[in-house]
C-alpha cells in the first residue's frame, strides 16, 4: 500500500476519531430512546387501519440510503411488511438493515460493467421477490444501477406478480442520460438551457466561439466522473488561451462525451421529487438545491415556483411517447432566472438542467406523522390493482380516510426542514473554527455558521435519526462513515466531499 498524502491522512483519522469521541454520546441517547419505548411503545404501526386496508410485502432497495429509509419506515408505520436490500461497499455494514421498520434485510451484488454484469444483480432481486413473495418493489437505489434497475423492472413483471415503481429501459436510458433528455424536452417544447453535446476539446472551442457575447457555459461528463462533477467553471475564461488550456486538460473524447450547458445568469437551482403511476403524478415536493444538497426546505404549495415546476413535471409526462406506461420516481434539476414566475406559465421563469429517474432524498420531507404520509402510502400502493381496481386500502372506491379521491399528495405545509447532523457539526461548526483558528476567515463568518449549526440542531429534523428506530443512524456515523473513510485511506483513495444522507463519497 503507498502511503496516503499526510494532509489525507489527517482529514480522515480526524473524521473516525469525532466519530469515536461522540459515540458514548450516541450510545446514551439510544439506549435513552430504547428504554422511553418499553415504557411508552412508540413504534407500532398506529398510523395504519389494517382492518379496512390489505397488509402488503413490500420490498425497498437503497435502505442504506436517507431516502429509501424513510419510505420503509412510511410503509412500516402504515402497518405493511417490508423488506430491505440494498449494496454493502468498502466492508461497511448497510446502516438501514438495522432499522426496525425492516422484517428482513438482503446484501445484494453490486451490478458488474461488463457485459452481462447485471445479471446475479436482477436474479437476485428476483430470488428475494419470490422468497418473500413480494407484492411491490419500491427502488430507490441510486446513480450507479440505474440502468440496471430499470432492467430488473422488466425481467421482475415479466416473470413474477410483483409490480415496480421503476422506469422501463428505454424511459430510464432517455432521462438518465444529459443529452437524450435536454433532446426530448425540446422535442416537447419546455425550456432548457442551450446545450451542446462535445466529444472532444476542439467541440467545445467550436461551439464556445460562435456563443453570443457575455453568453456563458458550463461543462458536464454524461457519465458518472466525481473527480470533474463539481467543476463549476464558466466558460469562456477571459482569454482564448486560458480557455483552451483549461478544456485539454478534461478527459473529453467520443467515447466519454460531455454536455456544454448555457449557464442561467443570476439564477437559483431547485431539485423536485416525483411519484408517477401510470402516468399521473400522485407525490410531488420541490425544494432549492445545491451542488452538494445537504439541507432539505420544502417550498410552499401555493408559490409560483413550485406550481412551474410541478407544470413541468406534468407536461413532461403528458407529452412522454408512452406516459400511461410511466410508473417509477422521477427528479428534476432546474434553474429559475430572475424574477418571479407568473402563476399562469413557466416557459420564460425556470429551465430543467438535469433529470432523475431515481427517487430523490427530497422524499424524507413526507416522513412526518400526519395524513399526508398515509396518503403517500396509499398512492404507492395504488400500483396493484384487484379486480381492476386499486388495491391501496381502496377497494369499492373507500380508502382508510373516507372516499377515493385522485388528489396530488405533497408533504405537511408545517414540515420540518432536514439536516443532517454528521455533516453540519463538521462544516458548521468544527471547520470554521479551525479556519478562525488558521486565521483564514472573521469571526463574523464563523458566528454565522454556528449561529445556522445550532439553528438546525434546535428547529430542523435529523434526516436519518428517529426516536423510535435509532439504530440506523448509530450505524451510520459511527460504523458506516468511519469504516468507508478507513477503507478509503487504506486504498490510496482521495476524496473531496461526502454526501452523508446518501453514504456517497466523492473520489478524486
Amino acid at each position: 500500500m503507498a502511503e496516503p498524502a499526510w494532509e489525507d491522512t489527517i482529514r480522515c483519522f480526524s473524521l473516525v476519531f469525532l466519530s469515536l469521541l461522540l459515540l458514548p454520546l450516541s450510545s446514551l441517547v439510544t439506549c435513552v430512546c430504547m428504554l422511553v419505548l418499553r415504557v411508552a411503545p412508540y413504534s407500532q404501526p398506529q398510523d395504519g387501519h389494517l382492518d379496512e386496508a390489505p397488509r402488503r410485502t413490500i420490498l425497498v432497495t437503497g435502505v442504506g440510503m436517507a431516502k429509501g429509509l424513510t419510505l420503509a419506515r412510511s410503509f412500516y408505520r402504515s402497518g405493511h411488511r417490508v423488506i430491505g436490500a440494498d449494496f454493502e461497499t468498502n466492508n461497511a455494514p448497510c446502516s438501514g438493515r438495522f432499522s426496525k421498520s425492516l422484517t428482513a434485510f438482503y446484501r445484494l451484488p453490486t451490478p458488474s460493467p461488463n457485459e452481462g454484469g447485471e445479471k446475479p444483480y436482477i436474479e437476485t432481486l428476483t430470488q428475494i421477490i419470490n422468497a418473500e413473495k413480494v407484492d411491490l418493489w419500491v427502488s430507490c437505489s441510486g446513480v450507479a444501477s440505474a440502468v440496471e434497475d430499470a432492467q430488473a423492472k422488466e425481467a421482475i413483471e415479466q416473470n413474477t406478480r410483483c409490480k415496480c415503481i421503476q422506469f422501463d429501459v428505454q424511459t430510464t436510458s432517455t432521462l438518465h442520460e444529459k443529452g437524450s433528455f435536454m433532446d426530448e424536452c425540446k422535442r416537447i417544447g419546455l425550456p432548457v438551457p442551450e446545450t451542446h453535446e462535445v466529444k472532444s476539446p476542439r467541440d467545445v472551442i467550436r461551439v464556445l466561439s460562435k456563443a453570443k457575447p457575455k453568453q456563458k457555459f458550463i461543462l458536464k461528463p454524461v457519465g458518472m466522473d466525481d473527480r470533474n462533477r463539481g467543476n463549476m467553471t464558466l466558460l469562456p475564461l477571459p482569454s482564448d488561451t486560458k480557455t483552451k488550456e483549461h478544456v485539454s486538460q478534461l478527459p473529453i473524447s467520443k467515447a466519454n462525451p460531455w454536455i456544454l450547458q448555457q449557464f442561467i445568469s443570476g439564477g437559483e437551482e431547485y431539485c423536485t421529487h416525483a411519484l408517477v403511476v401510470r402516468g399521473e403524478v400522485k407525490c410531488f415536493v420541490a425544494c432549492p438545491s445545491a451542488e452538494l444538497l445537504m439541507h432539505y426546505k420544502a417550498l410552499p404549495h401555493d408559490s409560483a415556483l413550485w406550481k412551474s415546476m410541478l407544470a413541468f413535471t406534468i407536461e413532461f409526462i403528458q407529452n412522454s411517447p408512452r406516459p400511461e406506461a410511466m410508473t417509477g420516481h422521477l427528479s428534476f434539476d432546474f434553474m429559475a432566472s430572475e424574477g418571479t414566475p407568473s402563476q399562469n406559465g413557466f416557459a420564460k421563469n425556470i429551465y430543467a438542467i438535469e433529470c432523475n429517474p431515481r427517487a430523490h432524498t427530497a422524499v424524507v420531507l413526507f416522513a412526518q406523522r400526519g395524513p399526508e404520509v398515509e396518503a403517500m402510502v396509499r398512492a404507492y400502493l395504488s400500483t396493484l390493482k384487484v379486480n381492476g381496481k386499486e388495491a391501496a386500502g381502496m377497494v369499492n372506491g373507500t380508502g382508510p380516510t373516507g372516499p377515493l379521491k385522485s388528489s396530488l399528495v405533497k408533504p405537511p405545509g408545517n414540515s420540518l426542514p432536514r439536516y443532517w447532523i454528521g455533516h453540519d457539526l463538521v462544516s458548521l461548526f468544527l471547520h470554521p473554527i479551525l479556519r478562525l483558528v488558521q486565521g483564514l476567515t472573521d469571526f463574523r463568518h464563523v458566528h454565522a455558521a454556528i449561529l445556522e449549526f445550532f439553528t438546525h440542531l434546535l428547529f430542523w429534523k435529523e434526516g436519518t435519526f428517529e426516536a423510535w428506530d435509532p439504530l440506523p443512524a448509530i450505524c451510520l456515523y459511527h460504523v458506516v462513515w468511519p469504516v468507508t473513510i478507513l477503507s478509503v485511506w487504506w486504498k490510496n483513495q482521495q476524496w473531496s466531499r461526502i454526501n452523508v444522507s446518501t453514504t456517497k463519497m466523492f473520489t478524486r
